[in-house]
């Protein structure tokens, strides 16, 4: 009977793991494969450099701007928008005030709109979002400096996208925009879920709303802040800020590599530079930052699962 169960559950798995071997695992062992070789990506013919390519990257001065700019979007980018998903999850669900012949505990008023408000961007693609915000970047006719024309502050016109200073700033402000949204929805999934007693409890004892959300809801909602914050941070280096980069910044990438990432960078040398050798190597380098990245928030974010 055991046998015959062992034997049903491989049976069942097979095809999904031989998919996921064929489409997943396999175009990393061949990108590792690549990362030693002088191909171009615009021929079959290639030869064996060993490790010509990572030297060549460790001396790459825009490798380095690239990464340290990778990096600093993992890092501020989960903190700002998991943030404000706590924030507006918790006062739409539980941060209302007591109201006469109402529940005990309820969101703001308003809560169902602010909702659509914050899952808006959602609906969106970050493509019509990063034409959007670079329009209302534009420096002599987009809505931002029009607004601080129309409010006296003549004398504060950013270029914003075109100051090396700002553009990286700018192009996460966008990124926290469309996305904090769907946090909102994940945590307030996550809130609705954890028993209207204890909140109506901490408020008999006197808790304030601080008090409720730091000793009752973040604890409680811990697993999934760790998994929001681990999947922001992977959307944070991949395909998201790619996007907002590659269709917003001059270059793009600039003013002067201010804005560059590492998975632009990939783009840039496999599809416009014909180093498909070299990208795959910076590729490399970015599944390392990437897991080292989801290893230490799972390893620094562990703790004692809380039941209920």
């Amino acid at each position: 009977m055991q046998h015959g169960k062992y034997r049903f559950i491989v049976g069942f798995l097979a095809l999904p793991l031989g998919l996921y071997a064929l489409f997943v695992i396999w175009p990393f062992i061949q990108s590792i494969y690549y990362s030693f070789t002088d191909w171009t990506g615009l021929s079959p013919e290639f030869k064996m450099v060993g490790f010509d390519n990572y030297r060549r990257m460790l001396d790459d001065e825009i490798f380095w701007k690239s990464l340290q700019h990778s990096l600093l979007f993992a890092l501020l980018l989960p903190v700002v928008t998991i943030s404000l998903a706590l924030f507006f999850a918790f006062m739409i669900n539980v941060g209302g005030r007591k109201r006469k012949n109402g529940p005990a505990i309820s969101g703001v008023r308003g809560s169902s709109f602010y909702k659509i408000v914050y899952f808006f961007p959602q609906v969106l693609s970050i493509a019509i979002v990063a034409l959007l915000f670079a329009f209302a970047y534009n420096p002599d006719s987009g809505a931002i400096n029009s607004v601080l024309r129309g409010i006296g502050l003549d004398g504060v016109q950013p270029l914003w996208l075109g100051d090396p200073d700002l553009a990286l700033w700018a192009v996460m402000a966008v990124l926290v925009w469309s996305t904090v949204g769907f946090f909102v929805v994940l945590f307030s999934a996550g809130m609705a879920s954890i028993p209207a007693e204890m909140y109506e409890a901490a408020l008999l004892d006197g808790a304030g709303r601080a008090t409720t959300f730091f000793r009752i809801t973040l604890p409680l909602l811990w697993d999934t802040v760790q998994s929001g914050w681990v999947y922001m941070g992977i959307l944070a280096l991949g395909a998201e800020s790619f996007a907002v980069v590659q269709i917003m910044t001059t270059g793009p990438g600039g003013p002067d590599y201010s804005t560059t990432v590492m998975v632009l960078y990939v783009y840039q040398k496999a599809f416009r530079d014909g180093q498909a050798a070299y990208a795959t190597t910076i590729g490399v380098a970015l599944l390392v930052v990437t897991l080292a990245f989801a290893a230490v928030v799972m390893r620094l974010g562990r703790r004692e699962r809380l039941e209920y």
